[in-house]
């Protein structure tokens, strides 16, 4: 597989409380305050209250694969939420929850045993001194609208914070939120794979 010659594509580790998009006229940060490569746009969405990992191209075709659900690319978050879900809530994110009428595929959730290792978030999230959290990994392999948040309110389990750490081979490994890297070959072979 060939990368066509000036084609450009970014793994950003997208900071909370910035638009997913390259300018705002109310003056928010957006993406353009962290990227200086002309030509590419966001491949997803990542909200503007979520973190982590977002892939930028100007390739087409390669952003039609990481969006189209039918290719069925893992998209893995971490996600902190209210409470503690016990193992029916677990067991009903895994089979696929209603969200605004229509039945999500099932995912691969598990509770996490500790705190995963996350920069600290310039925004605290609230804290009640009688609610505890916890931390949720999830696997999803299609990408509806807040899609995470309604599923984790829908077993009873507001999100707090939600970060992405993984979009089918492509991890945020070493990188610091607002920073980027170019995607690797390897990276790029293994997405059309599928993997």
């Amino acid at each position: 597989m060939t990368v066509p010659c000036g084609v450009r594509t970014l793994v950003f580790n997208k900071p909370y409380d910035v638009l997913p998009c390259f300018t705002d006229r109310d003056g928010r940060q957006t993406l353009g305050d962290y990227i200086d490569v002309p030509g590419v746009y966001a491949a997803g969405r990542l909200d503007r209250d979520s973190e982590g990992l977002l892939l930028l191209t100007s390739d087409g075709a390669l952003a039609h694969r990481i969006t189209d659900p039918e290719h069925y690319l893992p998209k893995v978050y971490l996600v902190q939420v209210e409470r503690v879900p016990d193992a029916a809530a677990v067991e009903r994110l895994q089979k696929g929850v209603m969200v605004g009428g229509i039945r999500t595929r099932p995912v691969l959730a598990r509770l996490l045993p500790d705190v995963p290792p996350l920069p600290d978030r310039p925004v605290p999230i609230r804290f009640r001194k009688h609610v505890p959290t916890a931390w949720l990994e999830l696997t999803l392999r299609e990408g509806m609208n807040r899609q995470v948040r309604r599923m984790t309110a829908a077993v009873g389990h507001p999100t707090l914070r939600l970060v992405r750490i993984a979009i089918g081979p492509v991890t945020l490994g070493e990188l610091q939120p607002g920073q980027w890297r170019e995607l690797t070959k390897k990276e790029t072979v293994e997405i059309y794979r599928g993997s």
